[in-house]
């Protein structure tokens, strides 16, 4: 087997490695230095914050006397507490002997309980936070849907002249009124596709009547990292005329047809900028989160779609868009909690389960698909980064919170013997799962 066929085209081994480089780095930046901030507001004084591991690149000692350093394996980070033995905040006995016990109060382990719990959980917090922020901004610079269905922009169709224009307002479609994007979803999910539907809009103050392209035509808007329609070299903006030679004039039939392949290669009759061309692929069989909850498996070549027109977007406030930041990021959190039990429980692949080499091949396809694509994906990686930190699994954030829950319960900390056979296991256990999940980027097709 090659080892690099399941690399992407897109750009190449280097251009993959650097932008999950870059990705990475931002991440565990943030990561630790919620870590280094709220310790040292806790009162806990930082001996390292090192952005990678391994032999040190660069280093420079600050006036509180924190060495900050970046490292030649640019795969995590971490923040050396004073009385740590490792990077793991391991307990240091023969330095904590040495300490007086005001100075044991600057130690991650001579701390309030406060203190360690805040600066633990910081880290975790501070991926969220990232996420939100980076949402937020997206929203902010992007804008949303105006609640009124007003056309921003028409997307280029093969065949005659739009019809529909920008700023027009769509009052209905196909005889159903549409007075707000809602009832717009509603109406063209009960249309049967067709080559032509009626248009009602106001038209600079006027109301008109036309006959226009099917509201969701098979018109790529996005192109998936890892799939089949990204290694094929789909791009936004592509119109699918034909399956297998039968013509589709709905994203429904396309959807459909390729969900009827039962994973059989599918031939795509494709319309791009004038010319038009035919290509050949294989779906892949995934597991889709449903709205309502849980999943569902399908055969997928990886495309999106959506409306004819990109609809007049307004710009949120500052506070609306954290709103919706921070709802993204929540789905994000519940979508993977579902996923991952659904995988424990048998009812969706194992093969879900993404290591660092299908990450690294993600974030390269989403920065070959542009700026907003890649810092999208920083959002979503720091969320997922996040919630993993809060499993309770020693050696994670999440496994030292549970030992603080338990000092709190029991108004001691686990013995060092304890501390140490926990941390044993808990490496034991996040090892072989990460040799699982690059065995699945590997194998899983």
């Amino acid at each position: 087997m090659d080892f690099f066929s399941f690399l992407p085209g897109f750009g190449g081994l280097i251009w993959t490695v650097l932008a999950f480089i870059v990705a990475l780095s931002i991440i565990v930046a943030v990561h630790e230095f919620g870590h280094y901030i709220v310790g040292r507001w806790s009162g806990i004084h930082a001996e390292v914050f090192s952005l990678g591991f391994g032999p040190v690149l660069f280093s420079r000692v600050d006036q509180r006397g924190t060495r900050w350093q970046v490292a030649a394996l640019p795969f995590g980070g971490f923040v050396k507490f004073l009385g740590d033995s490792n990077a793991a905040s391991g307990k240091d006995a023969d330095a904590l002997s040495m300490l007086s016990e005001s100075e044991k109060r600057h130690t991650m382990h001579g701390a309030p309980l406060w203190a360690r719990a805040a600066t633990v959980a910081a880290g975790p917090v501070f991926n969220f936070i990232l996420s939100i922020l980076i949402f937020a901004g997206l929203f902010m610079v992007q804008g949303i849907a105006t609640d009124l269905p007003y056309i921003g922009t028409v997307k280029d169709m093969p065949g005659e002249a739009q019809v529909l224009q920008p700023g027009d307002r769509i009052l209905a479609i196909g005889g159903t009124d549409t007075p707000d994007f809602a009832a717009l979803g509603k109406a063209t999910e009960a249309l049967v596709p067709a080559a032509t539907v009626e248009y009602r809009l106001e038209r600079d103050g006027q109301q008109i009547t036309v006959q226009g392209p099917f509201p969701f035509p098979p018109v790529v808007d996005g192109v998936q990292p890892r799939s089949a329609a990204m290694d094929a070299g789909f791009e936004p903006g592509d119109v699918i005329l034909a399956v297998d030679g039968t013509p589709v004039v709905a994203f429904s039939e396309l959807r459909e047809r390729i969900g009827a392949s039962d994973g059989a290669p599918v031939e795509l009759t494709v319309w791009r900028a004038g010319q038009t061309f035919d290509v050949s692929l294989t779906p892949k069989r995934q597991d889709i989160p449903r709205n309502e909850g849980g999943f569902e498996t399908r055969w997928l070549i990886g495309l999106t779609g959506g409306l004819v027109f990109v609809p007049e977007t307004r710009m949120p406030g500052p506070i609306e868009a954290l709103q919706l930041g921070a709802e993204q990021t929540w789905n994000v959190v519940t979508t993977s909690i579902s996923g991952l039990a659904h995988m424990i429980t048998g009812a969706i692949s194992s093969c879900n389960l993404t290591g660092p080499l299908g990450i690294a091949e993600t974030s390269g396809a989403a920065a070959s698909m542009g700026l907003t694509s890649f810092i999208w994906f920083i959002a979503m990686l720091s969320t997922a980064v996040g919630l993993l930190n809060l499993f309770p699994v020693p050696v994670l954030d999440g496994g030292h919170l549970v030992f603080h829950v338990w000092e709190a319960a029991t108004g001691r900390p686990p013995s060092d013997r304890a501390l140490r056979v926990l941390m044993a296991t808990g490496l034991t256990v996040l090892l072989t799962l990460m040799i699982f999940a690059l065995t699945n980027d590997i194998f899983c097709p």
